[in-house]
């Protein structure tokens, strides 16, 4: 797994330097995109799947706005014939795309099956939950109180990305 999670990482970084230095903006927020989905598959492969899971919608939605913007923010698309290096590139993004769906793959074969989770924590958590929180509920308990960190970071993260989006798309008045 460790080997995986290296091998992600280094893409994750050609990704952001790519990102950095690329001269097409569309191709900037591609590669930027490529780094997100990267670490929802380190999560997935860390086994945190709650955050592989906020971390795709916020990428997703994310990704989606900064395509539709790029792309209207331009009135006429310049064609260019591509030369060999464009050729290139597409090749090293469609390798970069299966060795991603590759380790994707593998993360979500070494998940539990559906249904069934370890125990190694969820232990802990049933057996002294009302003592430790004073909460009858389980759920509000683990929540509000083990996880309280986790979950603040999650709601901020959804409440940041949805901020993000009425900031992007709101309507101006007519004038």
């Amino acid at each position: 797994m460790e080997t995986a999670i290296c091998i992600i990482a280094g893409l994750m970084i050609i990704g952001a330097l790519y990102a950095i230095h690329a001269k097409d903006l569309l191709s900037a927020v591609i590669a930027c995109g490529i780094v997100g989905y990267g670490l929802v598959i380190c999560f997935l492969l860390l086994k945190a799947p709650d955050l592989a899971i906020v971390q795709i919608v916020v990428e997703t939605i994310t990704l989606i706005i900064m395509v539709a913007v790029v792309l209207d923010s331009s009135r006429e698309e310049h064609f260019v014939k591509p030369d060999g290096k464009g050729y290139m590139s597409m090749a090293a993004a469609v390798v970069m795309t299966a060795v991603l769906l590759y380790f994707f793959i593998l993360a979500v074969g070494m998940l539990d099956p559906f249904g069934s989770g370890s125990l190694r924590m969820a232990s802990q958590y049933i057996n002294g939950a009302v003592e430790l929180t004073g909460s009858v509920n389980l759920v509000t308990g683990v929540v509000f109180d083990f996880r309280g960190y986790d979950t603040l970071g999650e709601a901020t993260i959804l409440v940041t990305a949805v901020l993000g989006v009425i900031t992007i798309l709101r309507l101006k008045g007519r004038k």
